[in-house]
């Protein structure tokens, strides 16, 4: 049986303000633009913007 088209990637998300990076999935179908999320940044210890990177 042939396999579908995923409609869930894994996107890279890169912090504005430090090298650190981590990696989440995103529905295609939901979000076709680069997801911006405020999350933690353990290496400038504050809340920061992550940016969708490729």
């Amino acid at each position: 049986m042939a396999k579908k088209k995923d409609i869930r990637m894994v996107v890279r998300m890169k912090s504005a303000e430090s090298p650190h990076t981590y990696y989440t999935e995103k529905n295609r179908r939901n979000n076709p633009q680069r997801l911006e999320l405020r999350k933690y940044d353990p290496v400038v210890r504050r809340h920061v913007l992550y940016k969708e990177s490729k």
